[in-house]
């Protein structure tokens, strides 16, 4: 009988948390601050809805970092890219000043198993990981976070929040001496998702109830607590490092959307528990999975993933982020043959493009026929739809198919050879170059706009060089028998090429342009 009454209790009570689940009206509350310009997509509201920020023209971010127990692939870049893209809009586009922290999780099962796996200790197999991590996110030109944070450095602070989440009575030890948030008792649980239950574990009061702390095995890396010995639970680390920095309400949570459930979900629990408050969290940013073709999702543990090392060594970090450009940050991306082509090719469009006007505007390009009206007042809509465009949503697919357009006019104008008398107009072509090249590095892609003295430097360097080899090549082709002056030019040129720097020679004239390797 006393069994019966047990058993009956228990579904009760999963009953009663099922209803809530399915009969509570999921809000988000307003926040209280400064309205900006944007307006951002709201996975509570399932609308876009105007970010409003704690503290003017100041954004404070968390983003979930990785978890150091093996490489980086590229469906994990691709959300470090799209969020980079997202913060240099917010800094670049609308001057707003962007602090990212970013947690680094560096004590987990995976970390455990790894290390044991391959009999390395786990402090070194995470340092090691997290400087790849650093290295390959620089290679991505993937702006470093404001600062980051690991796990085991915050554990007293760790168990200080666990403690006081347990004095509001949202806690509990179960009998293998671990510690659990009790979801029954906080009554806005399931805001990011509409859960239901699941195989319940006999230890936990309700099978939606996670680990606050986990007791130590046999052989694990531990830390002393009052509840005994053990670890953190992997949702209470970037509740903690958050915390820790910005307090009791965030502007902007980011991560993949496989996180939103239950990862983000227990951080928003816990963490509105222990700050007594309904919001911790008040934009949640969610990228959409990168899929191989064939709608497969690129993971570890499907072995079909490609390291970012890898991906580098065929493509170039300007083709994966415009690759991320092209689709919306909150769409699934497919990685294939035919969507890296396209962004090769875009890409290529658009450098080919901009070294054609720098080449009109100095005179090394003859013909073309410009209108200077026509041209500057596309150039004005184009910038009317891509200031709109990214404060939208960050809405980057329909600022590349602006950027495409306008270069698809200035390319017709440049390479017109119609019998109509042709009109230079080198002021016109230098300022869509100019609109164009800025617009693309305050994005994120690298060599359009460069004002660094070195960059400059080398400019020059490279110009008087091309200078000199046209020189010694225009001689050469005066004297038909001179053959070997000719080949030692084209060697110059083919060398010049693997650095990335492209020599056009036209008769007797000779153009370069930065290329990727």
């Amino acid at each position: 009988m006393k069994l019966l009454t047990k058993i009956s209790h228990s579904f009760c009570k999963r009953l009663l948390h099922t209803e809530l689940k399915t009969d509570k009206t999921i809000h988000w509350i307003k926040p209280e601050g400064f309205k900006t310009d944007i307006n951002l997509y709201n996975c509570l509201l399932k609308s876009k809805f105007p970010l409003i920020l704690k503290n003017k023209n100041i954004v404070t971010w968390y983003m979930c970092g990785p978890t150091l127990y093996d490489s980086a692939h590229i469906g994990h870049a691709s959300t470090y890219v799209r969020c980079d893209i997202i913060r240099r809009i917010m800094t670049n586009f609308h001057n707003l000043d962007v602090i990212l922290i970013m947690g680094l999780t560096d004590i987990d099962d995976k970390i455990i198993n790894r290390s044991q796996t391959i009999d390395r200790s786990w402090k070194d197999l995470t340092l090691f990981y997290e400087e790849e991590f650093f290295r390959d996110m620089k290679l991505l030109n993937v702006t470093k976070p404001y600062m980051s944070c690991r796990v085991t450095d915050h554990i007293d602070q760790i168990i200080k929040f666990i403690e006081n989440i347990f004095k509001k009575d949202a806690a509990y030890l179960a009998k293998d001496g671990s510690v659990y948030f009790d979801t029954l008792k906080f009554g806005n649980y399931g805001k990011l998702r509409q859960c239901q239950e699941e195989n319940h574990d006999s230890i936990k009061k309700s099978s939606l109830d996670f680990s606050l702390w986990k007791a130590a095995k046999k052989n694990e890396p531990f830390w002393k607590s009052p509840w005994g010995n053990g670890r953190p639970g992997w949702h209470i680390e970037c509740s903690v490092m958050a915390s820790e920095i910005f307090g009791s309400q965030i502007d902007i949570h980011s991560g993949g959307i496989d996180l939103a459930f239950p990862h983000h979900e227990n951080e928003e629990a816990q963490s509105c528990s222990y700050h007594g408050t309904e919001q911790w969290i008040n934009y949640w940013i969610h990228t959409g999975h990168l899929y191989s073709k064939g709608d497969v999702k690129m993971s570890k543990s499907l072995k079909n993933t490609i390291s970012i090392e890898n991906f580098l060594k065929e493509n170039s970090a300007n083709e994966f982020r415009l690759l991320c450009l092209m689709t919306h940050y909150r769409k699934d991306l497919e990685f294939s043959e035919d969507s890296m082509q396209l962004a090769v090719s875009t890409l290529k469009k658009i450098e080919n493009f901009i070294s054609d006007c720098r080449s009109y505007v100095s005179g090394e390009l003859n013909g073309g026929c410009i209108d200077e009206s026509f041209l500057l007042s596309n150039l004005n809509k184009t910038r009317e739809t891509i200031d709109a465009a990214l404060a939208n949503d960050f809405n980057t697919p329909e600022v590349i198919n602006s950027i495409v357009n306008l270069i698809k006019i200035g390319n017709k104008m440049l390479q017109q050879t119609s019998e109509v008398a042709q009109t230079r107009n080198p002021t016109a072509v230098a300022i869509v170059s100019n609109y164009l090249s800025t617009i693309l590095a305050k994005l994120g892609l690298e060599n359009f706009n460069t004002t660094e003295e070195n960059q400059f430097a080398l400019t020059k360097i490279i110009e008087n060089f091309v200078a000199f080899r046209k020189s010694i090549r225009n001689k050469a082709l005066e004297d038909p028998k001179d053959i070997n002056t000719l080949k030692m030019c084209d060697e110059v040129r083919q060398n010049l090429l693997s650095c990335g720097i492209q020599i056009k020679d036209q008769r007797d004239i000779s153009r370069w342009s930065f290329v990727k390797k």
